[in-house]
């Protein structure tokens, strides 16, 4: 008669005929009368002795069957879906699935243990990078006293790289268990390798605190006390720097420094002002109502006087802005190669040559000296100044220069031109609004030609270049020409002795056969 046999959990049950056995499990089951039942029953035995150990999982499994994995050396279980390790990790080199909370894993790769949160896997340690440990180690070192102090090192590849501790020691070096690489004394606090009380706390190396640090007791080794303050810039005793000087501004604009002049064989040094990038340096003072005037203002080529608050009218400060000495304070001596301006007064004069120094006195009001005084009967001398007196009066003999004889020999007058032309060039009223005068051309009516140096200039402050109306001057001419030949205007502001319905320009004044263009000096007939 057959038999059902069940699970301790009624899960399953197995339904077993007389004179059978079933072999739906790992462990075979004898129905009633089965021949030979004994030898089944002892492997059955075994099986479960030895919890069906091999390295191949048993292949007909049951939920809380055991098995011992040979090739891993570990006991598992099934938990009726996969196979699970009992009292130790998960041994892989790939992260497993199925782990349930509070499981460990093994990566055998890394090295490093794992627990499973049930979400994620959390490393346990040992905490490395490449082949050595890496990772916040307390421990315990002895000081010089021989007490035992706490202290966390922080290890990276077996290296302490800093130590935190709330006491301030100094290790025992002697001590193999207490001596670290790189440390002699740790402080309270923080401590990075290299900062050796020998070398008075200061760290050595590379080793830094690298970020953003909202105080410090020192810098450079020195007490903060011992710098200036933003807000309290005073010194304390005498400031000084290396003959690099000092800089300011956000492109060190203007620097103050010692440079060395070298030249005829020998060197100067000397202290320099100067501003790197171009522009002005401008000094500055606050007037007796409290305005920040600049005063002077000092270029690459020049000393220009300065503007009020930043302001200028047409570049050009007001007079009174900036004056050259005060009636209280002048300047002693004042020497330059050129004085270009208006003078007001004078105390006196002075010319020097090789025969008389003559030295006039305006200030008394007294007459000239006698050696200014020349009567119309006797010759004036060489370097003597003509000089008024109380009277206005000018004493001299003769005036004599451009007014009464002309270096050159032309009159011009200026008139603006289209564009620039060479000397020479016969000129005709131009016919657009920008401007008087262009190039004659063959239909045109000269007016002149521009001047290489008029005797008499009209309109000199006008723009424009000089055309000589009247008397002698060099022209352009095209082809051969002979003397007292008359030239008439040709092309592109040339003349030429062939009329080809041009005006006459004028006669010329020289012989000159060759073909090209060259200059020939003609008397005007324009």
């Amino acid at each position: 008669m057959a038999y059902t046999i069940d699970t301790y959990s009624n899960g399953r049950s197995w339904k077993i005929e007389d004179g059978t056995v079933d072999q739906t499990t790992d462990l075979k089951l004898v129905g009633k009368n089965y021949a030979g039942y004994g030898e089944i029953q002892n492997e059955n035995m075994v099986f479960l002795l030895e919890n069906f150990a091999g390295q191949t999982e048993p292949p007909r499994k049951i939920s809380g069957q055991i098995w011992f994995d040979t090739g891993n050396s570990k006991l598992k279980f099934y938990d009726g879906i996969k196979w699970r390790t009992t009292g130790g990790a998960e041994v892989s080199s790939t992260v497993p699935t199925g782990l349930k909370e509070g499981d460990f894993w093994w990566d055998q790769n890394n090295e490093q243990l794992y627990t499973y949160n049930g979400g994620d896997f959390v490393l346990i340690g040992p905490q490395s990078a490449g082949s050595g440990q890496t990772q916040i180690v307390s421990r315990t070192v002895r000081d010089t006293t021989g007490s035992s102090r706490g202290i966390i090192t922080a290890v990276v590849n077996d290296e302490v790289i800093f130590t935190v501790s709330s006491q301030d020691f100094t290790i025992d070096t002697n001590d193999v268990d207490s001596n670290i690489l790189g440390f002699d004394r740790i402080r309270q606090g923080l401590t990075l390798k290299n900062t050796l009380n020998s070398s008075g706390g200061i760290t050595s190396g590379d080793w830094r605190l690298v970020g953003t640090s909202t105080n410090s007791e020192k810098l450079g080794g020195l007490a903060s006390t011992s710098y200036v303050l933003k807000t309290d810039a005073n010194f304390s005793q005498l400031a000084r720097f290396s003959d690099l000087g000092i800089a300011v501004g956000d492109s060190n604009d203007l620097k103050i420094k010692q440079e060395i002049i070298t030249g005829n064989g020998t060197q100067v040094e000397r202290p320099i002002i100067s501003n790197e990038t171009g522009g002005s340096i401008a000094f500055k003072a606050k007037n007796n109502s409290g305005v920040v005037v600049n005063s002077i203002q000092v270029l690459a080529n020049a000393v220009i006087p300065g503007y009020v608050n930043g302001t200028e009218t047409q570049n050009k400060p007001t007079a009174t802005l900036a004056t050259m000495g005060t009636a209280q304070y002048p300047w002693q001596e004042m020497y330059a190669k050129d004085y270009i301006g208006l003078g007001t007064a004078a105390k006196g004069l002075i010319l020097e040559d090789d025969v008389d120094a003559y030295v006039f006195d305006f200030t008394n009001g007294a007459a000239p000296p006698a050696n200014l005084l020349r009567k119309p009967s006797k010759t004036a001398s060489a370097n003597t100044v003509v000089v008024r007196d109380q009277n206005a009066d000018i004493y001299a003999n003769y005036f004599q220069g451009i007014a009464t004889e002309a270096l050159y020999a032309d009159l011009a007058e200026k008139y603006t031109t289209d564009k620039e032309y060479p000397v020479g060039t016969v000129m005709a009223i131009s016919l657009d609004d920008g401007a008087e005068a262009t190039k004659a051309m063959r239909d045109t009516i000269a007016i002149g030609v521009i001047s290489l140096e008029p005797a008499y200039l009209m309109n000199k402050d006008c723009d424009g270049q000089a055309i000589g109306l009247k008397g002698r001057v060099p022209v352009r001419v095209i082809g051969p020409v002979r003397k007292g030949h008359a030239v008439y205007v040709d092309e592109n502001g040339c003349a030429s002795t062939v009329v080809n319905g041009g005006c006459m320009v004028g006669i010329a004044l020289e012989t000159n056969l060759d073909e090209d263009e060259k200059l020939v000096e003609c008397v005007l007939k324009v």
